[in-house]
């Protein structure tokens, strides 16, 4: 349980980290088909790993940039790509600026009950991540806006998973 935990936090930290550190633009608004306090500035994953092995993806979209990133990560190894987006109505303009793609991704985030999860995310459209994510009540990341307080958060979301 203390290695998935673990494992868990580290993907967190790196995503946490690297979207706040690296700068972006785009101007985000708010999505008029969803709750905004659901979908954007908040962590999602597909599943929280068992073992050292196991990959989760990892989804966030950051408002006060607005940068988002799709992670995936295992103890060993991962990988993150990082885009741009503007929201508008139930759907997120993305654009990845390694590549310069864009597209357009479909969002809805309802309450829901899945294990340990308390939140649901669809994504339709998306070229990255995985189609379904779920997060927590505790794991919103808005208003963070120093690298240190992003360290704290995440301790704290890992302490909470305990």
């Amino acid at each position: 349980m203390k290695l998935r935990v673990l494992m868990f936090g580290l993907a967190v930290v790196g995503t946490l980290a690297l979207v706040r550190w690296v700068g972006g633009g785009g101007g985000g608004g708010a999505l008029d088909g969803s709750d905004p306090g659901l979908v954007l500035d908040r962590l999602w994953v597909d599943r929280l790993p068992e073992r050292p092995k196991d990959t989760i993806n990892v989804f966030a979209a950051v408002t006060e940039q607005p940068i988002g990133v799709f992670q995936f990560a295992s103890q060993w190894k991962g990988g993150f790509e990082l885009f741009n987006y503007t929201a508008s109505g139930s759907e997120l303009r993305l654009v990845y600026p390694q590549t310069d793609e864009k597209e357009k991704v479909k969002v809805r985030a309802w309450k829901c009950k899945q294990g340990e999860m308390d939140y649901c995310l669809e994504l339709a459209g998306a070229s990255r991540g995985v189609k379904r994510y779920y997060s927590q009540r505790g794991w919103e990341i808005g208003g963070v806006t120093r690298p240190e307080q992003i360290l704290d958060r995440a301790a704290a979301l890992v302490r909470a998973a305990r």
